[in-house]
């Protein structure tokens, strides 16, 4: 996950797809490569889906979700790509909408084949997390960042949700599949490895002037790849997707 949400904020006041954004350490000037190291190393993101799609063609079971998850994250790299060249608003929406694309897609992959609730449930839990998601975001900003007047962990605050997930996903499934859950939990521990990374940037710019921003993605093309495998050696055939739902 690239994820570069705290970039839109300054450029939303603008009316230029093409104002120039600067968020991170690396960046000196507007020029394309002003981020080359920022740039290449979303190359863990093709490196993910490639790994992903490998994994997948050696099951036996067509795998749709999968498929749909490995060519979103093929778009994460993408677009992230886009943003740390052209860094400008239009490269920022090509950033951000995969990831968020990304993210319900998976969680409502993880509610059918992971929790086995049936479609109505696992769409109804999806819509739930999502405005789980707007509203932590909408806290920190108004509890955090206009008190203190600037953001401590550098716009990480709507990837708490998303991590929050990862582990609460993986505490439910332990009971009826710890393989699954334990798949989960190390994927949760390496991202929170990367948003450390991704809060640690604006901070460390004098010490380390290249920033930490690289290592959200290297750390997070091996997140995407942790959870499309736990979903792949999971999937929809060894699932317990038709359990009935719960009744309210």
């Amino acid at each position: 996950m690239s994820g570069e949400a705290v970039a839109l904020a300054p450029a939303a006041l603008d009316t230029s797809w093409f104002t120039p954004i600067d968020a991170y350490c690396e960046r000196l000037d507007p020029g394309f490569w002003a981020e080359p190291v920022n740039a290449l190393t979303n190359g863990a993101f093709f490196i993910a889906g490639i790994g992903a799609a490998v994994l997948m063609l050696t099951r036996d079971r067509r795998d749709g979700p999968a498929i749909l998850l490995i060519a979103l994250t093929l778009l994460i790299g993408i677009g992230s790509f886009l943003f740390h060249t052209f860094a400008n608003r239009w490269s920022a929406l090509a950033d951000v909408v995969p990831i968020g694309v990304f993210i319900l897609v998976y969680f409502f992959t993880a509610m059918r084949r992971f929790l086995g609730l049936s479609v109505a449930w696992a769409a109804s839990a999806t819509v739930g997390f999502q405005g789980f998601a707007v509203l932590v975001t909408w806290l920190w900003r108004t509890a955090v960042v206009i008190p203190l007047g600037f953001d401590p962990i550098n716009g990480s605050a709507g990837y708490l949700p998303a991590l929050v997930a990862i582990i609460g996903v993986g505490v439910a499934a332990m009971p009826r599949d710890p393989e699954t859950a334990r798949r989960l939990f190390i994927a949760g521990g390496v991202f929170v490895l990367s948003l450390a990374c991704r809060a640690l940037d604006a901070r460390i710019c004098d010490a380390v002037p290249v920033g930490s921003h690289f290592l959200w993605h290297i750390l997070n093309g091996t997140l995407l790849f942790l959870l499309m495998r736990a979903a792949i050696l999971r999937d929809s055939g060894s699932a317990t997707a038709t359990r009935p739902a719960p009744t309210a």
